[in-house]
């Protein structure tokens, strides 16, 4: 109803100064009523079109990505375990993976867990003791205090080759770390042996020299249970005659003659600079022998003789 449909209903008289106060009182009372209660106007145009592009901005928001946790090593046999069961101290028990991929657990019994996660695993064991009905709610904790299953090996230019237990993420910088790292003969390459699910094994080369040098490419892999990691040595030049420290010496990176003759200590005061050899095995075998040139490059296995001077 609008304000003239009510104005009839005020029935003051308007003959006195006391009648028209009221009357001026009881309409404004009956506007500010109506002025509150008036419909909100329409949004315009332009009003619903911004609303439209916020809606719709909120629908196509790029996603954000989550970040993913680190992966547990399965377990697997001959791993020892230590299972404990919150409030039940009698169920508590350290034992190992079987051969046949189960763990024996107190009123449970065989549990199989290989290639389970340990908190899968200790899951599954839950669920067990739940199924059974020996426990209403069981709460399941379980912790690798052997990873036997879980081992590689590293051999060849370590200090300390042998075989390691592999941790969640180990990388091959981490199993060098463990063996100590490489000797002086060790190369620049080294290679990860890894057996795959036909029983072949693939080979994978990795450049140390990424660590230093951006020319080269450093890949990373997350190493396996059953991986083997060689480090072969490094490729070597021999140098003797008139040279202060005559011997076998690893090859560097673009190494040349002249660099070759600085690492044996240089030459001695009998020594001729224009007397220099360089014996070479060609691709079908044969050793050729010919003057260095102190700029060129050596190859693995060149032998470099410096011959003294006439004078």
């Amino acid at each position: 109803m609008s304000f003239a449909t009510y104005m009839p209903l005020i029935a003051v008289p308007l003959s006195s100064r006391r009648g028209r106060a009221m009357f001026l009182l009881a309409a404004a009372v009956l506007q500010l009523v109506f002025a509150t209660q008036a419909p909100a106007a329409a949004p315009s145009r332009s009003t619903q079109n911004k609303a439209k592009t916020v809606n719709t901005t909120a629908v196509v928001s790029t996603p954000t990505t989550t970040a993913t946790t680190r992966p547990l090593l399965p377990l697997g046999n001959g791993d020892v375990v230590n299972v404990q069961v919150y409030g039940r101290p009698e169920l508590n028990t350290t034992t190992y993976v079987a051969d046949d991929g189960t763990i024996a657990v107190p009123l449970a019994g065989a549990v199989p867990v290989t290639g389970l996660s340990p908190t899968a695993a200790a899951q599954k064991i839950a669920a067990a003791y739940k199924s059974g009905q020996y426990l209403k709610n069981p709460q399941v904790t379980m912790m690798v205090t052997q990873a036997r299953s879980q081992l590689i090996s590293i051999l060849g230019e370590v200090r300390s080759p042998g075989r390691f237990p592999v941790e969640s993420r180990t990388t091959i910088l981490d199993v060098l770390a463990q063996a100590g790292g490489t000797t002086e003969r060790g190369g620049n390459v080294l290679y990860l042996m890894r057996p795959n699910e036909s029983g072949d094994v693939e080979r994978h080369t990795f450049d140390l020299r990424g660590i230093n040098d951006h020319r080269y490419s450093l890949k990373v892999m997350t190493l396996q249970g059953g991986d083997s990691v060689v480090v072969p040595p490094a490729e070597q030049f021999y140098i003797y005659g008139e040279v202060q420290s005559p011997n076998m010496y690893r090859i560097e990176p673009d190494m040349t003659v002249l660099q070759a003759i600085s690492r044996s200590g240089g030459l001695t005061k009998a020594a001729s600079s224009n007397r220099i050899e360089i014996k070479r095995r060609d691709a079908g075998g044969e050793v050729l022998t010919r003057k260095a040139n102190l700029s060129e490059r050596i190859q693995a296995d060149d032998i470099i003789y410096v011959k003294e001077s006439f004078f």
